[in-house]
């Protein structure tokens, strides 16, 4: 799946996420004589490509490729930042690498912990697998005019490989869901009570668990597809144009320093909600809504010890990286009255480390997460320098980010709100719940967002072909146009299903 690069294809694809596997899995179901390259700036760190690193089960494997990961300096090992969570330092996950200049201007609030993933799968190969479904105010109004919202989720979930039961064995799973649907359900209609949460994660026939990345959305299909080639450690510069229209791409081959040029019919530029823009920009286009309503989700989290927790009589030991199963992950789906999204881990399925595991009592403490929907502004934006350039020479970042008034409220519900769903729980290890840095989240959205005309509040069309540049498609969670407070991948996912169908009937309307 690696080689010389083509010199025309009939779709070009930038980015190997969730959003790009995903147009390339549905492409190659519906045009499957379509010829497709897909570039990615990472190297491949799993096998298969695109597989997540929690299914890499030699924890030195795994932090290998979590390093290789981390951007255009990344290494493969080097001294890690690890730790509790407990102040707002700036710090990375593993398989991350920060923003690091233009983060912040000074007096407004930035996102201090912009990250991004660079490898095959992108973040999907470091993700929680948390793929609840948006509700009230998280929905897409003219894709739910058109009747054909649901259908697209229920193919995001197809992709993702998205199943509600993997925890179903967990000891403490259902005790946890009980305590929080007790203080939390009443008033609610019945797909927003509390919930096991929907994870794209399955379970192999030995009874281990196996993680969903890149690799699941892909699937056969794709993997099996003559006219499909994946091409790691490939650096898109440029989009390429003929008279307006998409017509290839510009890239560098990171191994030998080469550049090519490669003809498409159609590009997608699957990147993610920071590099997508930068990719545009960085080519000459540069609609108005470009960057903009760039919106996180600010996220509460806070830590407590099951009440009356008493230890499995038996546990059957941990399963692929390190996990075992003691709570699962339970969802307090958003709704309009009360405007965040929740999550209920176990500590060791928790990419924020809250607390020690109590080594007495393993399982005994679960960490609890609220994330917050963003009052949205066409001012919170991603600007890029016309001179100054990043670790792979394209446009500079800088971040313009600012929290409202009105953030601020919901910020304040939501630390009394974490508080009181804790103690239904439990007993809190803290006084008071912690804020996660701004960017703390991974989930931005909005700086390529979809709208249903060109009056320069969207960028894209509701098929994901950006406007004024026919032939070119985008994909990711910047496409996402309202303010979401609940994980944004299965959304994202569900928007590139569009976009790909689209192209494929373009295809099929137009062959060469």
């Amino acid at each position: 799946m690696t080689g010389r690069y083509p010199a025309d294809v009939d779709v070009a694809i930038v980015g190997s996420g969730p959003t790009g596997a995903a147009y390339a899995r549905i492409l190659s179901e519906r045009a499957p004589g379509a010829t497709i390259a897909m570039f990615e700036v990472g190297p491949t760190v799993s096998d298969p490509p695109g597989a997540h690193v929690k299914n890499i089960s030699d924890p030195d494997e795994r932090a290998k490729a979590q390093a290789r990961s981390e951007g255009p300096f990344a290494s493969e090992g080097g001294e890690r930042v690890g730790g509790i969570v407990k102040t707002a330092q700036r710090r990375a996950r593993p398989g991350t690498f920060l923003l690091e200049q233009g983060y912040q201007v000074e007096g407004e609030d930035g996102l201090p912990v912009a990250a991004f993933s660079s490898n095959v799968g992108g973040m999907a190969a470091h993700w929680t697998g948390a793929c609840p479904r948006p509700n009230d105010g998280e929905r897409i109004g003219f894709l739910d005019e058109r009747g054909v919202f649901d259908e697209l989720l229920d193919e995001g979930d197809r992709l993702l490989g998205v199943t509600s039961t993997a925890f179903d064995s967990s000891p403490h799973a259902s005790l946890v869901r009980e305590r929080l649907a007790a203080v939390e359900d009443d008033g609610r209609e019945p797909h927003e009570r509390v919930q096991r949460m929907p994870l794209a994660v399955h379970r192999r026939d030995d009874g281990r668990l196996v993680w969903s990345g890149s690799d699941v959305v892909m699937g056969d299909a794709t993997r099996e597809n003559p006219n499909f080639r994946l091409f790691d450690e490939s650096l898109v510069t440029r989009v390429l144009r003929s008279e307006g229209r998409a017509a290839g791409v510009s890239v560098t081959d990171l191994r030998t320093g080469e550049s090519h040029e490669v003809r498409a019919r159609f590009v997608v530029v699957a990147a993610d909600a920071l590099r997508t823009p930068q990719l545009l920009w960085a080519s000459g286009i540069r609609p108005e809504a470009l960057g903009r309503y760039l919106n996180d989700q600010a996220q509460i989290v806070f830590a407590v010890r099951i009440r009356d927790f008493v230890p499995a009589p038996e546990e059957e030991g941990a399963g692929p990286a390190g996990l075992s199963e003691y709570s699962g992950v339970t969802w307090v789906p958003f709704t309009d009255d009360l405007p965040f999204h929740g999550q209920v881990m176990q500590l060791d399925a928790s990419p924020v480390k809250l607390a020690e595991d109590d080594p007495a009592a393993p399982g005994s403490i679960v960490g609890l997460g609220l994330f917050c929907a963003k009052d949205l502004q066409a001012s919170d934006r991603v600007e890029f320098s016309e001179d100054a350039v990043d670790g792979y020479g394209l446009p500079a970042m800088t971040v313009h980010y600012t929290l409202t008034d009105r953030d601020h409220a919901v910020i304040d519900r939501a630390k009394t709100e974490i508080v009181r769903l804790g103690k239904a729980i439990g007993e809190p290890l803290d006084d008071r719940p912690f804020m996660m840095p701004l960017g703390a989240s991974l989930h931005y959205q909005g700086s390529t967002r979809m709208g249903v005309q060109d009056d320069g509040t969207s960028v894209v069309s509701p098929d994901s072909e950006v406007w004024g540049a026919p032939g070119l498609f985008l994909g990711g969670n910047g496409v996402i146009p309202t303010a979401t407070a609940c994980n944004p991948t299965l959304t994202s996912v569900a928007l590139a299903v569009a976009g790909a169908r689209r192209i494929a009937a373009d295809l099929a309307s137009s062959p060469e």
